[in-house]
């Protein structure tokens, strides 16, 4: 791994504190803002800032330690060329660093990057290499380059000098709000902001909590930290990309182990949410990587019951593909809590509907999907506006009390992005249908990939696909086929490689769609 190499011994907090404290950024980064978010603040009862890394160059923070590690390399190493790895964030503070330092840099990209920054990468003159589904799988193909080409490899996160020029942002941080601060929440891929930020902020005031965020779905950080080593995820999810890491690094685990005091896991609701919320406090739009640390925050402070507090959230970045936000503001409802939905069984006789209205009471309709049925009764699936969990109980409770039979199918991600679009239509040979959920990688060629290695005598019976403007689709699919072929399908789903999900027995889809 050229130019890429650790000390031999780990850097103690001093040793950090030094490096963070000459670290080379502000000849292409800024010192963005630290400003109080009135909304959110007014809403969660804390005094809650947002440092607004969102408003770098490169709307991310990751030009700071990218332009740290590469303005310490010789000038031979940068005269080799780098090269680096990357989702996006860091591939942009590398393509805008070797600019302003004249050197050559090749960008290895997952073919899942949003297109976004792919072409960021380009318009700031960097040589984009799109390899993988993956970070993990990128970095694989990077270190391959330096093999062949002697280029110098520029680590997004594993790297000393990389975690000291993150580390400036706690810098500045503390420098901007000199009084009490309860905690700061940073967001978590690889461990590098995380590490950087703790390894500030514990040298210099150690009273303050240092909180990590990850998704649910990519967690390796948490993982590891409870196991007591570093864990390899076998997947990790699209949607927060600047997160998607299968394998933290070994020195920012060793210091996040060390250093932070807590972690938070978020769903991808939950980010959405705070995307929505940081736009009513700012008028901008944070990536999901960027709002995980808002997040965090606000699921933080209500686990705790937080009042009063103040708490700095990390804003670290706004590379957002505009078709995303159709997914965002769907989800974002769901995630602050604000939309419950149910499936409702009513009588199928006059007055049904009109009862079942006033049963719902003066609230705001979301959705509202009915179909006739020559059954005695039917099914409808309701979408409501709520004030959250508490709200949505009573309205069970409510329909229940009026005769009513409900299931609460807000947390029942199959209802959320497909059933509630497809709710009518029901399989007269259903008996012989299985039902699954996929997640297809959004790119030319997927479909066919499904449809050469299944096999020909299996029938699709039902098919519906709905972009929402991420890196993978969510397929649903039906298939007839006969029962003592299951084993196969666990053939076939190996093969295809697509994140999959047997919903057959799913109540959801037995009341409205079998």
């Amino acid at each position: 791994m050229t130019g890429a190499g650790r000390p031999e011994a780990p850097l103690g907090r001093m040793d950090y504190l030094q490096k963070i404290l000459t670290a080379r950024v502000y000849d292409v980064a800024i010192e963005t803002p630290l400003e109080r978010a009135p909304k959110l603040s007014a809403r969660l009862g804390n005094d809650v800032w947002l440092k607004r890394e969102d408003e770098q160059p490169v709307f991310s923070f990751k030009l700071r330690g990218a332009y740290n590690k590469m303005v310490h390399l010789t000038p031979d190493q940068r005269g080799r060329g780098v090269v680096c790895a990357s989702a996006g964030n860091h591939a942009q503070g590398v393509a805008l660093s070797a600019k302003k330092l004249a050197c050559r840099a090749t960008i290895v990209m997952p073919v899942t990057t949003p297109s976004l920054k792919v072409d960021a990468v380009r318009a700031l003159g960097g040589e984009v290499v799109l390899h993988g589904e993956s970070y993990s799988d990128a970095h694989s193909h990077a270190l391959e380059l330096c093999e062949v080409h002697g280029y110098t490899f520029v680590h997004p996160f594993d790297d000393p000098d990389v975690i000291a020029g993150q580390g400036t942002i706690a810098m500045e941080i503390l420098r901007q709000r000199q009084g009490p601060i309860h905690a700061v929440f940073a967001a978590i891929g690889g461990g590098g902001l995380i590490s950087g930020v703790a390894a500030y902020i514990k040298a210099v005031r150690p009273e303050i909590r240092v909180i990590g965020v990850q998704s649910t779905d990519s967690d390796a950080m948490i993982r590891s930290v409870r196991a007591g080593k570093r864990v390899t995820l076998a997947d990790v999810g699209l949607f927060s990309d600047g997160t998607a890491v299968k394998l933290v690094g070994a020195e920012t685990f060793r210091l996040t182990r060390e250093l932070v005091d807590d972690f938070v896991a978020v769903d991808a609701d939950a980010a959405c949410a705070a995307i929505k919320d940081v736009f009513e406090d700012t008028r901008s739009i944070l990536e999901p990587a960027g709002a995980l640390s808002v997040a965090g925050a606000k699921q933080y402070a209500a686990k705790h019951g937080l009042e009063g507090e103040t708490l700095v959230a990390i804003a670290c970045g706004a590379n957002m593909n505009f078709d995303r936000l159709r997914f965002v503001a769907e989800r974002a409802e769901v995630g602050e809590e604000r939309e419950a939905l149910f499936a409702v069984t009513i009588p199928e006789r006059p007055g049904s509907l009109k009862r079942l209205c006033e049963a719902m009471g003066p609230r705001s309709v979301t959705e509202f999907n009915y179909r006739i049925s020559a059954a005695p009764s039917a099914h409808v699936l309701i979408g409501l506006a709520v004030s959250g969990r508490d709200e949505a109980g009573a309205l069970a409770s409510r329909f229940v009390a009026e005769g009513f039979p409900v299931v609460d199918l807000t947390g029942d991600e199959l209802a959320k992005e497909h059933v509630r679009h497809l709710v009518g239509g029901r399989n007269p040979l259903a008996s012989e249908e299985r039902l699954y959920r996929f997640e297809f990688p959004e790119r030319p060629g997927a479909l066919m990939r499904f449809l050469a290695n299944m096999p020909p005598h299996w029938n699709i019976s039902l098919f519906h696909y709905r972009n929402q403007g991420a890196d993978y689709a969510r397929v649903l699919v039906g298939l007839q086929m006969p029962d003592d072929e299951r084993p196969a399908f666990d053939d076939f789903a190996a093969v295809l490689g697509y994140p999959c999900i047997d919903e057959t027995e799913n109540p959801v889809y037995r009341l409205f769609l079998r």
